[in-house]
């Protein structure tokens, strides 16, 4: 019996369309640690998002099978949060409204209102947006909107944080902003996180393992780097690190030599 906190088995996924099936993964395995940061990195289309959605219990595998904490995935479930790129943040809530509302469904069997409002404003503070609060939407900027969607994900106290490209369209900035906040507070939190991403220097930045797919159909997973580089991290000090280019290099080589981008 393995002690990994999260573990594909032999996992595949195939779709029906008009020609057949179509078999989008195959035999995936990996065993992810409490704790533990893994990346899956590689070139458009080939599954990352599928394999995130999958663990996430949005889509059912065809074969194999997905075990968290012990127990089988067979559907959504509080123990396993999700932040997606376009935040999904209901517009008519405010930035606490939106946090509470998942506090609520987590935790409104077994805690006060006060405790469900303390547990929101802890998450709305660990994203550094206690001034916003009572801020809806459309009146916060992108960057914001992402951070909401990470507290929304964090008052849950997830056993797995799941990330879909969470900072792809921000600009630069922002975004590496972000990435150091995630950083900080994955260091505070010690949460698991799967995180997807195209971008190989935010892979070696954040990551334990940076896990790179093949090209489907039928992708799989090619290699795993694992990024033995001391924590905390910081961007600057990394930035003339000959070892963090090392295996942003191992991540290029794979990504452009093994596996040529497909054709567009």
């Amino acid at each position: 019996m393995s002690n990994a906190h999260l573990e594909l088995s032999g996992v595949g996924i195939s779709f029906p369309t008009d020609k057949g099936l179509f078999c989008a993964l195959q035999n995936v395995n990996l065993k992810i640690d409490q704790g533990e940061f893994v990346s899956l990195i590689g070139h458009s289309g080939c599954g990352k998002s599928t394999v995130l959605n999958l663990i996430a219990g949005l889509l059912e595998a065809s074969e194999g099978g997905l075990i968290c904490n012990g127990r089988e995935i067979d559907g959504p479930g509080p123990e396993r949060a999700v932040v997606f790129q376009n935040h999904s943040l209901l517009p008519w809530m405010t930035c606490f409204g939106n946090v509470h509302l998942a506090v609520e469904r987590v935790f409104g069997g077994k805690e006060s209102k006060a405790q469900l409002k303390e547990r929101t404003l802890q998450a709305l503070n660990m994203v550094g947006l206690s001034h916003a609060t009572h801020k809806h939407p459309n009146e916060i900027s992108g960057g914001m909107k992402q951070r909401v969607g990470i507290a929304r994900a964090l008052a849950m106290e997830p056993k797995v944080l799941l990330m879909d490209e969470p900072f792809g369209a921000l600009d630069a900035l922002t975004r590496a902003h972000l990435q150091d906040e995630l950083l900080r507070i994955v260091g505070q939190t010690h949460s698991t996180v799967v995180m997807v991403t195209h971008d190989v220097d935010e892979a070696v930045l954040l990551s334990d393992r940076i896990v790179m797919m093949t090209n489907g159909p039928a992708a799989t997973i090619g290699d795993i780097v694992r990024v033995e580089l001391a924590r905390p991290r910081d961007r600057l000090a990394l930035a003339n690190d000959s070892q963090y280019h090392e295996y942003r290099t191992a991540v290029l080589e794979f990504l452009y030599q093994r596996q040529q981008r497909p054709a567009a």
